[in-house]
């Protein structure tokens, strides 16, 4: 006769030592052969040694309610160092507030009315995004005039860059014949809800595109930050211009796919492009990342479920094992989570936050589950893409 259950031996679950096994394998891959993400190494620099002729660039800034910050924008890039050409363009977005008026007045403080266009945008037609119609409009500005500039820098209207930004940019484009170049802002990290997400949403972002296969012209994987792109003008066009990618929600990424099918392109981490905007509490960043998670899934219930599973597996069983297994699958737990935590710490390094941020990931990465869930469900609600009073999601993906 069995014993009871409540005197059976306990031992180590050999489901649990399998499943702790497969755990644990993940994060040595991740680790080992996932491009060194982990390790945010790819930073910007002065880049190779370049003689050239200094070309003609334009700055496009799609700008929606964004008074409060496009004047830092406009006057960062206004003094840039730059020794060619540069004019910026900003498309005033049919803004509900004074975002056109900020803008002129920055210039005007500079001394630098001249190099500013202030375009009212038009009405957004069916089958674009608001910034990507809004960019279009503005490169079609760019194009305009008797000599259209050689680079377009699509920049956002919260990002601020240091003077010598815009130099090194064209320096290593026109250095490394690259068709995008781009930066991935340094965003703001102060408040606690910044100061918990945003190191996490840099490294996932690196681990879903790990920048040095983004940079490797043998390899398809494509990836750009939306708030710094030096994109060189032929090769947009030849690519179809933003009118191949004008549904896409995830513009950025898109955008270096289209590009790195006509050359190399080029993403790194850098300290000398910020963004300004504030997240001041979790439901901000919850916004943030609802906006554009399940347009990543491809709108997909079975990608979502996967998706949940797979962070699950991934997150939080290392924890699970750790706290209630035993023997083995408890050792390997431990290991794992100890694992995520090492990996996690150069990108708390970069932000400068503290290492006992690490440990916490799971917890993180917990909530990130959960507004991957609500960005469905914001969908669902036909809220989906949400920025700016505009719901976006139900435009079918131009792929």
């Amino acid at each position: 006769m069995p014993a009871p259950a409540e005197i059976r031996p306990k031992g180590p679950s050999v489901a649990n030592d399998l499943l702790a096994s497969m755990v644990l394998v993940i994060w040595l891959y991740l680790i080992a052969a996932r491009g060194g993400f982990w390790r945010a190494a790819e930073r910007d620099d002065d880049g190779p040694s370049w003689n050239g002729r200094w070309p003609a660039v334009t700055a496009v800034i799609p700008a929606r309610d964004e008074a409060e910050t496009v004047a830092e924008t406009v006057a960062s890039l206004l003094r840039q160092d730059y020794p060619g050409r540069f004019d910026v363009v900003v498309v005033d977005d049919q803004s509900r507030d004074a975002t056109a008026g900020v803008a002129r007045q920055a210039a005007q403080a500079l001394g630098a009315s001249d190099r500013l266009t202030v375009l009212s945008g038009r009405p957004l037609p069916a089958g674009w995004t608001g910034k990507l119609w809004a960019q279009a409009q503005g490169v079609q500005c760019a194009e305009r005039v008797a000599e259209p500039p050689a680079y377009l820098l699509l920049t956002d209207a919260d990002i601020v860059y240091a003077p010598q930004t815009l130099t090194a940019l064209v320096k290593r484009s026109a250095a490394g014949g690259l068709v995008l170049t781009s930066l991935m802002a340094k965003l703001r990290c102060e408040s606690f809800a910044e100061r918990a997400f945003v190191p996490a949403f840099i490294f996932f972002f690196q681990m879903l595109y790990p920048f040095s296969f983004a940079n490797d012209p043998r390899r398809a994987t494509a990836a750009a930050a939306g708030g710094c792109m030096l994109v060189r003008r032929d090769a947009l066009n030849r690519a179809g211009g933003l009118d191949a990618i004008r549904a896409a929600l995830i513009d950025d990424c898109a955008l270096a796919k289209a590009l790195k099918r006509i050359g190399p392109i080029r993403i790194a981490l850098t300290e000398n492009v910020r963004s300004v905007r504030a997240y001041p509490a979790v439901a901000d960043i919850r916004r943030m990342v609802a906006r554009t998670a399940y347009a990543q899934l491809r709108y997909s219930p079975l990608i979502l479920a996967g998706t949940i599973f797979a962070l699950a597996l991934t997150y939080l069983a290392p924890v699970y094992f750790t706290i209630f297994a035993a023997g083995a699958a408890q050792f390997m737990g431990l290991f794992t989570w100890l694992l995520m935590a090492f990996a996690f710490q150069p990108t708390l390094r970069f932000y400068r936050r503290s290492a006992w941020w690490a440990p916490a990931l799971p917890a993180i990465a917990t909530a990130y589950m959960a507004f991957t869930l609500d960005s469905a469900y914001q969908h669902a609600r036909g809220r989906g893409g949400l920025w700016k009073g505009r719901a976006q999601a139900n435009i079918s993906e131009v792929r």
